[in-house]
């Protein structure tokens, strides 16, 4: 009754006028048309391996028939259960998600550009391409096929699925375009899939619309700021728009309290007063939208107060509380400064904020999450990244319960540090066998080089190799001295040795290891008793030098011969015996097998082979062209390996450093590829098989690979060695014929191991190479029967007796099994088992073999811990050393760490080895992130939220760090609460919040457009979309929108009336209405040089598709050789531009991308909303060494380029330009004044002469300018026009599309038609690694001055800089030929001449007066780029790094644009240009303003005079100019009205088009 009065009173105080609401919303779709639900859940159910894709594909063969009868809701419904017989809740739970993201539309999208690069056949719904040929029917598979061997086989994608069929290459490749559940794709399905399970095609699908919908899709997973501008200066266009009639659903918002009232559920308690509650919600709001600015003392605690509030209400609102605290602050800070903070909150908040310092560094303030332990940074991952997270994580927390792990064993075990599988593992080479030629450390010719560890932290030059006196460089060659190849490697050696390259060598010789042979037969074995001859009876220098001149006498493709040694020994040792050398009892043959030996135990590939610090080079890297660049390539990148170890005191002055490499944890005994390899398979343990009987094989077939894999671990037998405390840590399978020799040396392999490890056990499955009988199953029935009847020893010795190749014999001759048998053993029982054992549960075992290890009949496998060795080929030895390596390289993973967890929970033996095998296979199976953290804190009763997790349910642990009034809240709030809807989730939130806050925390309001699942509307149709509201929004204050995306999407304004820069509510009637469009994803990549390490500057790369290959270019910068590219979803091409980059540079490598690393063409396909980012290493090809990419003509170069001309393309070149670069280095600080004052004058652009051979350029005149806002692209119309008033020269500008508004972008392609000008939209996303600015302004400013080099083409020599708000009265081709006197950039001082402003002329105290001595300020309104110049001096890279170190203080840098050439004035010069190209009423006084060729509408900071004022009052010509610009927009604006009429069509027209794109 008491709500009904104070209701009632409320209301009867308020006007009845209801009036529209105002606010703002913003949406972002995506450029391409919207992807099929059913598509985009293949690729998430796709994700989870190759055959699940096939086994949904089957299941949903024709579901789209459904899409007719059904509602659209309907329809999905349909398909999340289709998924669901795949998927568990969980996933399917993360499909709803990953569907409401569209987080794999791009890799739909993806495939249907590829299906359009083909292109498509006219009017085809679906259509195969075999080699090249199309056809959308069926019929004509067959005789595509016959005729496709001729042609070259067609490009497949990493991300291709491809049809689980007989794995065959020399078969034809069909791709199939089609979209799955059509009845077309069934029909092509059904021919195909036979096909290739016959294996007589190898079939690729690739998804194909043939009819995409015509609507976009609005996406979401990005933020959306409304920031509060500063009125100081009035900047907005008095030009009116038109307004939006689009309406707003507030109803979402009636769920919010507001000053005590719960909206929502007044509305359900009295629907009569509907309409008067509205109203009176709406009056609350503006009186609590109270802007009136906060006292300094009323803030200082706002931080602790918004956590009271949060702390205060029930837990499961205390999140959309904080949400709305944070994301609306601006309008909530009053009521905020009437909250009271409990001193134990205070006191906990303090406790707890010390503990994170100390164990996490995290600080007051901090924003963080950690889900399970993984850090999550908000300002690098996304929605996008979180959700791959999230499934990551799903596996392994679903297999941990499926296990019956729970509670705090899960995260124990979850987080253990497993290692991850190392990419290059490096063999043991201190070993006795190896000849070492040299030794850096003892050598007298090292003598004069520095021993100190402590050197490599020295600064020195890029891509100088330092020359310390210890062995940090080894490398070993092994060799068959006959070789051919082997003359190249050890003349190679020799200009390693000779150029004095920090590099000890040493040999390998493998020749023949008879007892009783001849040196006068054997070359080989002639040539190390020669080459030991030298180095007793001299030094081992001179062993190699003589290797060289020997090896020079053998002409090209010629072998080492015994009469050239003959010769060769004779001629310089004529003194010595041959025979005493050379013949069969010689002196010299000393550990003449030791090589071979060690060469055989090592594992290694064929010879020649290289090792760089024990690390195998692969077979490419040893031709000794390439090998060259790759050793001094490897010395350069080691060397940051090793002042990594320096620097965090793991290698001191005491330390071995060939120790220390072979201590590290990737060195191994014997190299095996198959053991080393990266690329594991694993076993997944943790299915619940509902039988777990193999005895009944029919029922067994029908399981899948995860329940056949756990009845064979529950029902496995073994052998074993096992540890003290009865547990094994290593579990290993072997399977093979046992009928074989080679499935019986195998598993005997595998028994000595087991003696010789405790802690290991061995099970055996048999894999009969024919059908299973009794037959060709002897030995292993009675293996098992041993199993089942015998003691673990006797067993043990009674199988390893029948293993070996007399046993089979005699049982080949007839002997019965029972003469086999051994003393100790039980023989009746053994007996009756073995003679009643079926044969039915090795057929199964046969079935597990071929489903689940890919082994045909009779081949054999390894399994360890889970990780599937195999199969082998039939030659192929797994010896007991290849044991002894799998059991160090299991454990070194996580077995051992899995034991120890295990151990704690007190299980028996038995189930505790099985335990750790399955653990230990699901986490070493799971991609390997960064270190999980244990954050917890010391109290959590005031100042943490909890929210408890469903119970006997998988569940993610969350900690969530934050301050509530932080720019990360206004984020990781909306986050926390889509995540707690899309799993379980234990939360943890603290309360991290700053004391005694100066300022207000937040300036502006905030929206995260998240959803955790697909909306459906009323009428069951899905939603438009996710969309950013921001409702009750104060109208007093001028905002401006920001977009606030993830970093690899580039977005523009495609559709808005209003100025989405200056938005003041006061002024709209309804709702501002901003469209955005997904316009790029971006490419970005880092380009090096192979043979320097340095990014090749200037370097161009094209992008583009097949038909089209130059679509996109960028230009590679020398900060990190970054470069960007523009994309969108498909499969793209990056090339070296035609021109000077293609003609000196070639690709060699790179990473990241979707082609073989050394492929020419690199194709990259971008099928996510993820960042890609790739790296490309190039070389200037051997005639181009000397060519410098930017100059045309040979000018002055640097210091190095002049000692690289020197060099000549040839073996030992790069060496000698080491060699030099090394002691010029070294004896740098003796001239380092001369070359500094050359190298200083190079920068800084003194005495450069212009190069007369320019080629003759089209003469245009370059503009570049900037503008957000309407009003400034107002003036931005006015300044062209003006600058076309001016002169005869053609002009082409040049505007940053970034902030441009769609009214803008669609009216200057008028604007340029009817004055005749030239325009380009330029983009530049400012990258990830450099320094973000928050605030628009001052992005706009930095992209004025930090991307020069790279925002243009090359081709560009000069441009000029003009602000928006100036106008020209000069001719500026006067000012782009202005010798600019070796400068790169030309800028005009500030004025003096008006002194009554001249307390504000801050340059001429404090820190400016100091810094400039007598240079002066330059104003950054106009200025010249000699853009040739400016790249040659990396002018922009300086610029770029000297940002990036004065920009982490928010307090200087305070003008950017203007600050950071100022700034950087010493290190690259400005020349300052005459006074009259820049007046400014502000500083410049009355009487210059006659000969101003510019003036600029300079802000004034003594009388703030609004712009428009102060343009139409300074300048006579500008209202004349924006009256003529007026009546231009008028005409557009009414032709474009005209149009849009005339292009309506009837409505039975329009039937028409819609019915004939539903028969297309």
């Amino acid at each position: 009754m008491r709500t009904i009065i104070v209701l009632s009173l409320l209301l009867v105080n308020i006007h009845r006028t209801i009036s529209a609401p105002k606010g703002v919303t913003a949406s972002l779709r995506a450029k391409w048309s919207m992807t099929p639900f059913l598509l985009e859940t293949s690729e998430f159910i796709g994700e989870d391996g190759n055959e699940k894709f096939w086994q949904f594909v089957d299941t949903v063969k024709e579901l789209t028939v459904y899409k007719q009868g059904e509602s659209v809701r309907s329809y999905y419904n349909l398909i999340i259960k289709k998924a669901g017989q795949f998927l568990t809740d969980l996933q399917v739970n993360l499909l709803k998600f990953a569907l409401a993201l569209r987080s794999y539309s791009p890799a739909v999208h993806a495939s249907q550009q590829i299906a359009r690069d083909e292109p498509p056949p006219e009017a085809c719904p679906a259509f195969v391409s075999i080699h090249g040929q199309h056809s959308c029917s069926t019929k004509d598979i067959k005789k595509l096929l016959k005729a496709a061997a001729g042609r070259p086989k067609p490009y497949l994608y990493k991300n291709d699925r491809t049809y689980l069929g007989v794995n065959k290459t020399d078969v034809p490749v069909v791709i199939l375009y089609a979209e799955i559940g059509t009845k077309k794709f069934t029909s092509f399905h059904k021919v195909l899939s036979e096909k290739a399970q016959q294996g007589t095609l190898i079939y690729v699908l690739r998804h194909f619309v043939a009819d995409p919908k015509p609507q976009k899709m609005l996406l979401s997973g990005y933020g959306v700021e409304l920031a509060i501008k500063s009125t100081e200066y009035k900047a907005v266009d008095d030009t009116k728009v038109k307004d939006s009639k689009t309406a707003i659903n507030t109803e979402d918002d009636d769920n919010d309290e507001v000053q005590g009232f719960f909206f929502g559920t007044l509305k359900k308690s009295h629907p009569e007063l509907q309409e008067n509650l509205v109203e009176l919600r709406k009056h609350l709001l503006e009186s609590t939208n109270d802007m009136a600015p906060l006292k300094v003392w009323e803030m200082q605690d706002l931080s602790f107060q918004a956590a009271a509030r949060i702390m205060s209400i029930p837990k499961f609102d205390a999140l959309k509380l904080m949400r709305d605290l944070s994301q609306n602050f601006p309008s909530k800070a009053r009521s905020l400064t009437r909250v009271a903070v409990k001193q134990e909150m205070r006191k906990e908040i303090e406790e707890n904020q010390k503990h994170l310092s100390e164990t996490i560094g995290v600080h007051p303030g901090d924003g963080e999450i950690f889900i399970n332990g993984l850090h999550i940074d908000l300002d690098i991952q996304n929605p996008f990244s979180i959700l791959d997270i999230l499934r990551g994580e799903a596996r392994v927390l679903e297999g941990l319960h499926n296990l019956g792990i729970k509670g705090e064993h899960q995260g124990k075990l979850l987080r253990l540090p497993v290692n991850a599988v190392d990419d290059s593992y490096a063999l043991d080479i201190r070993h006795p066998s190896i000849m070492w030629i040299n030794d850096i450390e003892n050598d007298p010719m090292y003598r004069s080089w520095p021993t100190g560890v402590q050197e490599l932290l020295r600064a020195t030059f890029p891509g100088v190799i330092r020359q310390i006196r210890r062995n940090f460089f080894n490398l070993v060659l092994f060799l068959d001295p006959v070789q051919e190849e082997s003359v190249e490697l050890v003349k190679l050696a020799e200009l390693f040795y000779k150029h004095k390259i920090p590099l000890r060598i040493g040999f390998v010789f493998v020749v023949n290891t008879k007892d009783e042979i001849d040196g006068f037969s054997d070359a080989g074995v002639g040539f190390y008793r020669l080459l030991n001859y030298i180095a007793d009876e001299y030094d081992l220098s001179q062993a190699l030098m003589s290797m060289v001149s020997l090896y020079n006498k053998v002409d090209v493709g010629e072998k080492l011969s015994v009469d050239t040694l003959s010769a060769y020994l004779k001629r310089k040792f004529p003194k010595a015996s041959p025979e005493r050398i050379l013949g069969v009892e010689s002196e010299y043959d000393d550990k003449r097998k030791d090589g071979a030996l060690f060469y055989k135990k090592t594992g290694l590939g064929a010879l020649p082979l290289a090792l760089f610090n024990g690390v195998p080079l692969s077979p490419d890297e040893m031709d000794p062209d390439e090998l060259e660049t790759i050793i001094l390539q490897r010395i350069m990148d080691t060397t940051t390996t090793f002042q990594r170890a320096v620097f965090m005191g793991q290698l001191t002055e005491g330390s071995d450093v060939v120790d220390y490499l072979m201590e590290q944890a990737n060195v191994v005994p014997r190299m095996n590829p198959l053991i080393l390899s990266t690329d594991r398979k694993y076993l997944d343990f943790t299915a619940k098989p509902v039988v777990d009987d193999w005895e009944d094989t029919t029922m067994f077939s029908y399981l899948d690979a995860r329940d056949k894999t756990a009845v064979v671990a529950k029902r496995m037998k073994y052998f074993t060695n096992s540890d003290e405390d009865g547990m094994s840590t290593v579990t290993m399978w072997i399977a093979g014929d046992l009928e074989r020799v080679s499935g019986r040396k195998l598993l005997l392999n595998a028994l000595k191991h087991v003696n010789a490890s405790p802690g290991v056990r061995v099970g055996v499955i048999d894999n009969p190479s024919g059908k299973p009988s009794e037959d060709n199953t002897v030995l292993y029935r009675a293996i098992w029967a041993s199993f089942l009847t015998q003691k673990k020893k006797a067993a043990l010795e009674f199988v390893q007796k029948l293993l070996k190749e007399e046993s089979s014999q005699l049982l080949q001759q007839g002997t019965k099994m029972k003469d086999l048998l051994m003393q100790e053993m039980d023989e009746d029982a053994f007996e009756k088992k073995f003679n009643t054992l079926e044969v039915d549960f090795i057929r199964s075992q046969q079935l597990f073999c071929r489903d689940v290890l890919k082994l045909s009949p009779g081949e054999r496998g390894v399994i360890s811990n889970g990780r599937i060795l195999g199969p082998f080929e039939e030659q192929e030895e797994f010896t007991v050393e290849d044991f002894h390596l799998l059991e160090k390289i299991t454990r070194s993973g996580s077995a051992e760490k899995v034991k120890a967890k295990v151990k704690q929970m007190g299980m028996k033996p038995k189930h505790a080895s099985d335990l750790v095998m399955k653990v230990d296979a699901l986490l070493t199976a799971a991609p390997k992130g960064e270190v999980r953290r244990d954050v917890h804190f010391i109290k959590d009763s005031h100042s943490i939220l909890h929210l408890s997790p469903r119970e006997n349910e998988v569940f993610y642990d969350v900690v969530a760090i934050v301050d509530p009034l932080t720019r990360q809240a206004q984020k990781m709030s909306p986050l926390l609460i889509v995540l707690s809807q899309v799993v379980n989730v234990r939360l943890q939130v603290f309360m991290n919040c700053r004391a005694k806050l100066s300022e207000m925390p937040l300036k502006s309001f905030y929206r995260f457009v998240l959803e955790s699942d697909v909306t459906f509307l009323a009428n069951d149709t899905v939603s438009p979309g996710p969309v950013a509201h921001f409702m009750e929004l104060p109208e007093s204050p001028l905002l401006t929108l920001n977009m606030i995306t993830p970093e690899s999407w580039i977005v523009q304004a495609v559709r808005s009336p209003h100025d989405l820069d200056n938005i003041h509510l006061q002024e709209v009637s309804r709702v501002v209405t901003a469209e955005y469009e997904l316009e790029h994803l971006l490419l970005e990549g880092h380009c090096f040089d192979l043979s320097t390490g340095q990014p090749p500057r200037g370097l161009q790369f094209t992008l583009g598709m097949r038909r089209d290959p130059l679509m996109y270019d960028t230009i590679v910068m020398a900060n990190l050789g970054y470069f960007q590219l523009k994309a969108n979803p498909g499969a793209w091409i990056l090339r070296l531009r035609e021109g000077r980059s293609e003609d000196i540079y070639q690709v060699l490598t790179h990473d990241g991308t979707d082609s073989p690393v050394d492929a020419g063409d690199v194709i990259v396909v971008l099928n996510s909303f993820h960042s890609k980012i790739i790296k490309v290493r190039v070389q200037k090809k051997a005639e181009k060494i000397n060519e410098d990419l930017l100059s045309e003509t040979n000018e002055s170069k640097g210091i190095w380029d002049s000692i690289a001309r020197r060099s000549y393309s040839s073996p030992g070149s790069r060496l000698q330009y080491y060699a030099v670069r090394s002691s010029l280095a070294k004896n740098m600080c003796f001239c380092r004044y001369v070359v500094w004052s050359t190298f200083e004058k190079s920068i800084t652009g003194g005495g450069s002469k212009k190069d007369d051979g320019e080629k003759k350029r089209e003469d245009v005149l370059n503009i570049f300018s900037v503008a957000s806002g309407h009003l400034y692209e107002r003036f931005l119309r006015i300044m062209m026009l003006s600058v076309l008033r001016h002169t005869k020269t053609p002009v082409k500008f040049w505007f940053l599309k970034n902030y441009l508004s769609p009214s803008f972008k669609e009216t200057i392609s008028h604007m340029a038609e009817s004055y005749g000008f030239q325009y380009e939209l330029v983009q530049y996303k400012w990258p990830r690694w450099l320094h973000q600015q928050t605030e628009k302004q001052r992005i706009i400013w930095g992209y004025k001055i930090l991307f020069l080099d790279v925002l243009f083409p090359l081709a560009v020599d000069k441009i000029i800089f003009v602000d928006a708000d100036q106008i020209v009265r000069a001719d500026l081709k006067e000012l782009r030929d202005l010798d600019l006197k070796g400068a790169p950039y030309g800028y005009t001082p500030f004025c003096d001449s008006r002194k009554e402003m001249e307390g504000y002329r801050f340059w001429k105290t404090g820190y400016w007066a100091s810094h400039l001595g007598h240079r002066k300020y330059h104003i950054s309104a106009l200025y010249v780029v000699d853009l040739k110049k400016f790249r040659k001096i990396a002018a922009g890279d300086r610029l770029r790094g000297q940002y990036q170190a004065l920009s982490q203080d928010p307090n200087s840098l305070s003008n950017l644009d203007q600050d950071l050439p100022n700034n950087m004035i010493h290190q690259v010069a400005i020349r300052s240009l005459p006074q009259e190209w820049l007046w400014c009423e502000t500083w410049c006084d009355d009487a210059s303003k006659v000969t101003a060729k510019t003036i600029d509408l300079c802000n004034n900071p003594k009388t703030k005079e609004p712009k428009l004022m102060a343009a139409a009052r300074i300048v006579p010509e500008w209202v004349e100019y924006d009256n003529e610009i007026k009546q231009l927009l008028r005409r557009v604006q009414e032709q474009g009205d005209t149009a849009k009429e005339k292009q309506t069509p009837s409505t039975s027209q329009q039937k028409k088009v819609d019915n004939l794109r539903d028969e297309l």
